[in-house]
């Protein structure tokens, strides 16, 4: 569990991190807001992800843009959303993949997150998630291959 001020439950049991109530409570008001259809709903939840990627730290920030980026061109189709707060890209209104910034969660780096809906399945194990320190033109290109085959 990422590291904060942590709750206590019945039992003296650790509850929630403080980033992991933020997250909660980001995933509540997203919730909220999915009440519309169609073209103004789609702009409005893209726009909410811009306003993510913009609010994040510089080495978080040109992390998610770059993803951004390679998500939207290698799969145009996906709906850009937001997921607990993190950029998310969904397949038939589910989440397909995210980005997780690092400072979200006070990690030591960010990460690309992929769903039961991505096709990434490689004989019983596979990877679901990628630490992403830093983006090379190679890494550009793997992460581009995913998603390309987690879509299918």
């Amino acid at each position: 569990m990422a590291t904060g001020t942590k709750a206590t439950q019945s039992g003296g049991v650790g509850g929630w991190t403080d980033e992991e109530r933020a997250a909660i409570k980001e995933h509540a008001t997203e919730i909220k807001r999915g009440g519309g259809r169609g073209a103004a709903k789609a702009a409005e939840d893209a726009q909410a992800c811009l306003d993510k990627i913009a609010e994040m730290p510089d080495h978080d920030r040109r992390l998610a843009e770059r993803v951004h980026a390679i998500v939207t061109s290698a799969a145009p189709d996906l709906t850009v959303r937001t997921w607990y707060g993190m950029p998310a890209y969904a397949l038939d209104g589910k989440v397909l993949c995210w980005f997780k910034p690092a400072e979200k969660f006070k990690a030591r780096y960010a990460t690309m997150g992929f769903s039961d809906v991505a096709a990434l399945d490689d004989g019983s194990v596979w990877p679901t998630e990628y630490a992403i320190a830093d983006l090379s033109p190679a890494d550009e290109k793997k992460i581009k291959a995913l998603v390309t085959r987690a879509v299918g």
